[in-house]
């Protein structure tokens, strides 16, 4: 038999954990212009589609990195400006394995439709609404965990909790 979280570890509701992922989709736009430019002054690339993939590897790395940090340290700008805070099951700060691990999970909002899409060589309006499609489904599952986690966050022992509840 499981216990009740802690009032202080009770999740944001989902419209404001949305609204989070949403701006922190708007935030990181500045991070894959960053490590874009950086990418291709390195690598000599003139042309977008050139080293396209190696680029892809690149931005995954990058975008690990700046998770997997942020993460450990509690919150991201965007979860910063929605008031979410990412912990341990135990309402304690991430290992930087545990941040690693639910960013790796976290592609699960991703990973799916994309790859559906590639296998069926489906066009990107397709794609597009593939993608929009599953991530409300992954959203809305969190509805079914008795703590209205996202799933990615309950397989990695991770939570997010209303950060203006904490002492």
């Amino acid at each position: 038999m499981t216990s009740a979280p802690a009032p202080t570890l009770i999740a944001p509701p989902i419209v404001r954990r949305l609204a989070c992922w949403l701006y922190e989709g708007m935030l990181m736009f500045g991070v894959v212009f960053i490590a874009g430019y950086l990418f291709s002054t390195l690598t000599q690339t003139r042309n977008a589609l050139d080293n396209r993939h190696a680029l892809q590897a690149f931005l995954l790395v990058v975008f690990g990195i700046y998770f997997t940090w942020f993460w450990a340290k509690g919150q991201t700008l965007a979860m910063k400006t929605w008031h979410i805070r990412v912990v341990n099951a135990q309402g304690q700060a991430l290992s930087q394995r545990r941040a690693l691990l639910r960013y790796a999970l976290s592609w699960l909002w991703f990973l799916p439709p994309l790859g559906a899409s590639a296998a069926w060589q489906l066009p990107s309006a397709q794609t597009a609404v593939l993608t929009l499609g599953w991530v409300a489904i992954w959203a809305l599952l969190s509805r079914f965990h008795p703590q209205r986690q996202f799933w990615h966050d309950a397989w990695a022992g991770t939570r997010l909790i209303d950060a203006r509840r904490q002492p």
